[in-house]
Parts: structure tokens; sequence; C-alpha cells
């Protein structure tokens, strides 16, 4: 489980380092567009059950046309070099909105990664609406 957030600062060659904490993504992970304008970042067997799920959906619904072409598109594999760095590609970089400093923030099963700035704004709204969110979440079960 990824949990907590961690800020790093993208290097000219666009590379940033992922924090130690988030080393159970492995060498190897998937890097991909996500959800409110942060990045994805999966394991790999996390983005493979994700990748099955999606799949065995049917392509006859158009959202979920879109969705599959969304997520599954815009996903890369990555590699951490020997330093611990993983390369942004410049698509994941604008999608984002990524500038020189950036998030980590680990949610569960994957880990986000958002624009310092963007994140910090999005953090402050979703805080106001904590109280509003746990009573949804309470009348559901899940709380």
């Amino acid at each position: 489980m990824f949990i907590g957030e961690y800020e790093h600062a993208l290097d000219e060659k666009k590379r940033v380092m992922l924090p130690k904490a988030f080393a159970g993504l492995g060498k190897k992970m998937v890097l991909t567009r996500g959800l409110d304008n942060c990045l994805f970042v999966y394991p790999l067997p996390a983005w493979k059950k994700i990748a099955e799920r999606l799949q065995n959906l049917s392509f006859a619904q158009a959202d979920t046309r879109g969705f599959n072409r969304f997520l599954l598109s815009g996903a890369c594999e990555v590699e951490a070099d020997k330093a611990g760095r993983i390369l942004i590609p410049d698509h994941h970089k604008q999608f984002a909105g990524l500038k020189r400093t950036v998030v980590f923030a680990g949610v569960s099963d994957r880990v986000e990664v958002w624009d310092s700035a963007v994140w910090k704004a999005y953090k402050t709204r979703i805080e106001k609406q904590a109280d509003a969110m746990a009573e949804k979440l309470g009348e559901i079960g899940v709380l």
C-alpha cells in the first residue's frame, strides 16, 4: 500500500527521483495519464490487473471505449535508473502541467504525480470538503 506525499524536483532532463517510501513500485512500473490532471504510477502487477479489468469491459459503450483509450493509450513502462530516477515523457509532463517541483502522493494501489502548485490547490479544496465526503461514505456504509 502506498501512502504519504513527497516533493521532488524535475531535473533538466525531465527525470525525477522516486521517493524511497515508494520502492514497492519496483524497478519497472507503468506511468499513465490519471484523473484530475495528475499522472498515475502503478507497479507492474497492479497495472496488469487494471488492464485485464478494462479489457473485459464491453467495447460497445462509448464511455468504456473512451476511458480505455484515455488510460491505456497514455500508458508507458518506465524504469528507475541506478540513482532511483524515472524519466517523465514530454506528453505526460504536458498533460499534468508539471513544472519544476512535483509531488508524489501515495493513494493505496498507485502513486500519483502532481505539479506541486496544482497539488496544493487541489488539497486545499478537498480538505474543505472532507467532512461532507465522509458523511456520504458513511451513508453507503464505507465509514
